[in-house]
C-alpha cells in the first residue's frame, strides 16, 4: 500500500505539477497533447475543486479515472457542470497503474492491489480533511468511469472502505465483470515475464525479483492490452491472500455481493447501449478469426469441462449473435452487441441482480443511447452510444477542448446528465420533485428483483421496463454454468517453491 503522506508544518503550494503515474505509451498515442505530463514514481496526488460559494457542508464527490487500469490521470476529466451547480465539491486522484499498480504475486513486496489501496488512501484523506475545503465527509459519492467504474463497485466489495463514503455512481463498468479481477495473478505475472525473456518458473521470489530489477520504462510499455481476445486487458485488481498485510480484497467479488457482505448504498449506474464500439478498432483482424475458431474470443470467466464443450457454447453464443451468417459486416451490429454485452452489459445487469437480491433498494439503472449528428462510425448500421459516451459529456475532456462545437441536442443532453447526477450525489435521488430530470423522466423508481427497471437517456428520455432479456438470459445461464472464479496467488513463504 502507499505511504501516508508526509506532514506539512508550512503552508503547501497546491499546483497543478503535471505529473502522471508511469503507465502504458497508449495514452500519448491518442493525447499527443499529454506529452507534457511527467510520469514520476511519487505520482499520488489529489485534486480538489471547490465552487464559488462561502457554504459549508456540501457533498462531495470523488471521481475515479478509467483506462482499463494500464493508463491515466485523475484530471483527464473536469467535472465543471457539477462545480458550477454550487453544491458539489469535486476530487479527483491518481493511482499506481499497470503492473506498477496491479502486480499481484501474494508475497510481502507484492501482494497485489497496490492501485486500488491508492484509491482507498485517497478516500481516508477525503473522509479526514474535506471539511477544510467546505465539504461533508458524511456525504461523499464516489463515481467513477470504466475501470474507474469497476473500481467503484471493488470499493464497495472491499472491507477496507466501510464508512468512507455513502453513495456510489459507477459509470460503464463492474466489479463483477471479466476484466474486472485477475482469474489467475500467478499466470498473469508469468505471461508477461516470459514475454521479457525471463525462464526461471519455479520460484516466486525469482519471479518478483524480475519485476524489481525492471526498469519503469520497460515495465509499462512492452506488453499490448487493447487487443486481448478473452477480453482482459492484462494487469488488473486481484483477490489477495487472507493473509496479506491489509488486505484489498480477499473474495470474489460476486461473492461478497451475493452474500450482502457490503454497505447497502445508493447506486446510479449503467451503460451506453453500443459499448462494443470500443472493439471496432479490431473488427477487420478479428472477424475471419470469429468465423474460424469463435471459442477463442470467449470471456477469460469461463470455464469448461473439455475443449468440445468449450466449442459447443462457443457455436450456441456465435449463433445468438450472428444467427447462420458469418461474422462480416453485414453482422458488425451483432459483433458490437456481443462484446457489449460480454463487456459492460451483462456485467452491470449481474452487479445488479446480486446486489437487488442480497437487499440493496436504491438501486438506478439506465442506458444512455444518445448519438449525436457530429458522430461519425465507418459502419452505417452501428448507431448507438460509445463506450462511456455519457462520461464524456457528463465531463470535459482537458485534451479535447472544443466546445463550440457541440451541437444544441448535446447541450441539452448535458444539462439532463448534470441534473441526474447533481440530484443523486446531493440526495441519493436522481429525480427529486420539482426537478429538471423529474419534468423530463417523471419519477425514477429504483430497480428491484420484483419490478426490474430501467431509464433510457436518449433524445427522448423514458423510464421502461426490464432491460433487453433474450441477451441477459443467454449470460445468465451461461455463467451460472460455467463461471470461472478468480483465485487469490497460491502461498508464497520463502521455505516454499513454488511451480508456476
Amino acid at each position: 500500500g502507499p505511504l501516508p503522506p508526509p506532514t506539512w508544518l508550512e503552508i503547501f503550494e497546491a499546483v497543478d505539477k503535471k505529473v502522471i503515474c508511469p503507465q502504458h505509451p497508449y495514452l500519448f498515442q491518442m493525447f499527443p497533447s499529454a506529452l507534457e505530463y511527467k510520469m514520476e514514481e511519487n505520482c499520488l496526488l489529489a485534486n480538489v475543486f471547490t465552487p464559488d460559494t462561502k457554504e459549508t457542508d456540501l457533498s462531495v464527490v470523488v471521481y475515479i479515472h478509467g483506462g482499463a487500469f494500464q493508463i491515466g490521470m485523475g484530471h483527464m476529466f473536469v467535472h465543471n457542470s457539477l462545480l458550477n451547480s454550487g453544491k458539489i465539491i469535486v476530487v479527483n486522484l491518481n493511482y499506481r497503474l499497470g503492473p506498477h499498480g496491479f502486480l499481484c504475486l501474494g508475497t510481502e513486496d507484492a501482494p497485489g492491489n497496490a492501485g486500488m489501496k491508492d484509491q482507498v488512501a485517497a478516500l481516508r484523506w477525503v473522509k479526514r480533511n474535506i471539511a477544510a475545503f467546505g465539504g461533508n465527509p458524511d456525504d461523499v459519492t464516489v463515481a467513477g468511469y470504466s475501470a474507474g467504474a469497476t473500481s467503484v463497485e471493488l470499493l464497495l466489495a472491499s472491507p477496507s472502505t466501510r464508512g468512507l463514503f455513502n453513495k456510489v455512481i459507477p459509470e460503464s463498468g463492474s466489479g463483477v465483470g471479466v476484466w474486472a479481477v485477475q482469474r489467475d495473478p500467478l499466470e498473469t505475472a508469468k505471461t508477461y515475464a516470459q514475454s521479457e525473456g525471463f525462464v526461471n518458473h519455479d520460484d516466486v521470489y525469482e519471479l518478483e525479483e524480475f519485476f524489481k530489477n525492471l526498469s519503469i520504462d520497460k515495465l509499462q510499455s512492452t506488453y499490448s492490452f487493447m487487443d486481448r481476445r478473452d477480453s482482459t486487458f492484462y494487469f488488473a485488481p486481484c483477490v489477495e491472500r487472507e493473509e496479506a498485510n491489509d488486505p484489498f480484497l480477499v473474495d470474489d467479488p460476486a461473492n461478497v455481493f451475493k452474500n450482502g457482505e457490503y454497505d447497502k448504498l445508493p447506486m446510479l449506474t449503467g451503460f451506453a447501449d453500443m459499448e462494443g464500439i470500443l472493439r471496432l478498432s479490431s473488427f477487420e483482424q478479428w472477424k475471419d478469426d470469429m468465423n474460424a475458431n469463435f471459442h477463442d474470443f470467449l470471456p477469460a470467466d469461463l470455464r469448461f469441462a473439455d475443449d468440445d464443450e468449450r466449442r459447443k457454447v462457443a457455436q450456441e453464443i456465435k449463433e445468438f449473435y450472428f444467427g447462420d451468417s458469418p461474422v462480416n459486416t453485414d453482422t458488425v451490429v451483432g459483433y458490437v452487441n456481443y462484446f457489449s454485452d460480454v463487456m459492460f452489459v451483462y456485467p452491470t445487469h449481474r452487479s445488479m441482480t446480486l446486489l437487488a437480491a442480497a437487499g440493496s433498494e436504491s438501486l438506478f439503472l439506465y442506458v444512455y443511447a444518445f448519438v449525436d449528428n457530429g458522430t461519425s462510425i465507418p459502419y452505417p448500421d452501428v448507431t448507438g452510444a460509445d463506450h462511456c459516451d455519457q462520461s464524456k459529456v457528463l465531463g470535459d475532456n482537458i485534451f479535447l477542448t472544443d466546445t463550440d462545437t457541440q451541437t444544441d441536442n448535446l447541450k441539452k443532453m448535458k444539462v439532463l446528465l448534470t441534473d441526474v447526477w447533481k440530484n443523486f450525489i446531493t440526495t441519493g435521488n436522481p429525480t427529486p420533485e420539482g426537478s429538471l430530470a423529474a419534468k423530463v423522466l417523471g419519477e425514477w423508481l429504483p430497480t428491484s428483483p420484483a419490478r426490474p427497471r430501467h431509464a433510457l437517456l436518449n433524445a427522448s428520455s423514458e423510464l421502461r421496463a426490464a432491460l433487453w432479456l433474450g441477451r441477459m438470459a443467454l449470460w445468465d445461464r451461461v455463467y451460472s454454468e460455467h463461471y470461472r472464479a478468480p483465485v487469490p496467488p497460491p502461498s508464497s513463504h520463502k521455505s516454499s517453491r513454488i511451480e508456476l
